[in-house]
């Protein structure tokens, strides 16, 4: 009880939310039009799209207006040159109704949001910000919830360092409190610190907690798929889809999936697998945003194959693989995993006689059920092999415990029974360890390889 009371401390309101009333937002795009910080895999309009997207996804936020203007280095303080920043203000003071301008960069510093929302007059929002409001509104779990306060932390750090400046300028030094011999800024840097220290350990006792339910899996030798992708891609789709499974509900916006959900499905050999649906990845997410998040993606390793899904009509699709496979690259996996993954082309329904140029990329409609099939015969492939599961046609004598023991331990696929002489011919799918167990306990049957 002492825990859950902590715990519901630390998942209490967040300071940083924006709150609960409406929001008119005009999204800001500084495109840089040359030099290392320009993308060469996308354009201004396609951000500012993905942007809007973003704004999209919040309940009661609106888009009034997008604003394209160039600048040559946006991490200077006003991000823009003073001829741009002037044209832009005056557009911003012209749009009567806005409460907020979001700025479609990855992060601002404490001290440029002030001095933007200064000249603005309004809330100055970056994409650490936005995206960590949606993942604030979309976590359901105490896990999801944790992770989300563990990635305000670096924000909270930055605004108090912002604060204590603005009151030393204004008192003329800082003052120690109570005479503690402690200054504000070292308590409130201290209260941050313990309670990024509680985060952690709650964090870790439900890592714990997962790790066991893990093993738990592993006894019963199910492989593990992990279905990755770009935020929207429709992972969610397929692996409803793959699985049948109605309960599941996909969303068409952004990071609709947050924490990981297992869902269980079968191979054309019927064999049965667990289908993970993880959340999604962003271009420019802070490198310290996707890391609170590692406990989720942590599962990821203990995944048997990768399947990466990509939204093939989206005109940022190579840019968006490039992320995703970056971010994976950072998750430190094993290499096997990411050279056995299986690249899955989604929404060619909206694509007429579409073929993958890539190697080894299948083509799929999750939506409408195309491809599905070559889809599972190529991933029952790779768990076969990466697993070490065999297929093999073993004789039994119906009498014996053999066949009980099979449809325990194993799967079984076909049964044929020879009633002349009390015997049977079962094909089954068998782990290397159940087969071990199986030709100790049994040396005398008859094996054959499939």
């Amino acid at each position: 009880e002492e825990d859950e009371a902590a715990l519901e401390e630390l998942l209490g309101p967040s300071p940083l939310a924006p709150g609960p009333g409406a929001q008119r937002v005009a999204i800001v795009h500084p495109a840089v039009k040359w030099g290392p910080q320009k993308s060469p895999l996308t354009t201004a309009e396609l951000q500012i799209a993905e942007a809007v997207a973003l704004v999209d996804t919040l309940q009661n936020w609106t888009v009034l207006d997008k604003i394209i203007i160039p600048t040559k280095n946006p991490n200077k303080k006003f991000v823009f040159g003073k001829g741009n920043f002037q044209v832009l203000t005056e557009k911003i003071k012209k749009l009567s109704h806005v409460t907020a301008v979001f700025l479609n960069v990855e992060r601002i510093s404490s001290l440029t949001k002030k001095e933007l929302e200064g000249a603005w007059g309004v809330q100055v929002f970056d994409r650490y910000t936005v995206v960590l409001h949606i993942f604030r509104c979309n976590a359901r779990t105490k896990e999801a919830k944790l992770q989300v306060a563990l990635a305000e932390i670096p924000l909270l750090r930055s605004n108090l360092k912002n604060e204590v400046s603005q009151q030393d300028q204004q008192r003329g030094g800082s003052r120690y409190i109570m005479g503690s011999g402690e200054t504000f800024l070292e308590t409130q840097n201290r209260v941050l610190k313990e309670r990024e220290l509680k985060i952690r350990n709650a964090l870790e006792k439900l890592r714990r907690k997962r790790a066991l339910l893990r093993t738990q899996r592993r006894k019963c030798e199910f492989p593990m798929v992990s279905v990755m992708g770009y935020t929207n891609c429709g992972k969610t789709t397929l692996i409803k889809a793959l699985t049948g499974e109605t309960g599941l509900q996909p969303r068409d916006q952004l990071f609709a999936t947050l924490d990981i959900t297992a869902h269980a499905g079968y191979l054309p050999s019927h064999m049965a697998v667990i289908y993970v649906d993880t959340i999604g990845f962003l271009t420019d997410l802070p490198h310290n945003l996707v890391e609170s998040f590692s406990a989720t993606l942590e599962e990821v390793a203990y995944s048997d194959l990768i399947v990466h899904v990509r939204d093939i009509t989206h005109p940022d699709t190579v840019l968006q693989k490039a992320t995703v496979l970056s971010v994976l690259r950072n998750l430190n996996l094993p290499s096997h995993l990411l050279d056995s993954m299986v690249e899955v082309h989604n929404k060619v329904d909206l694509i007429e006689r579409y073929k993958p140029t890539e190697e080894n990329a299948l083509a799929v409609s999750a939506l409408h059920g195309h491809g599905l099939e070559e889809l599972k015969q190529e991933i029952e492939k790779k768990i076969l092999t990466v697993t070490g599961k065999k297929i093999l046609t073993v004789n039994i004598n119906l009498e014996g415990p053999q066949l009980s023991w099979l449809y325990k331990e194993a799967t079984v696929q076909e049964v044929e029974v020879m009633p002349e002489d009390g015997t049977a011919r079962v094909k089954v799918i068998i782990g290397s360890s159940a087969f071990g167990r199986y030709k100790n306990l049994f040396p005398d049957s008859k094996i054959f390889a499939s």
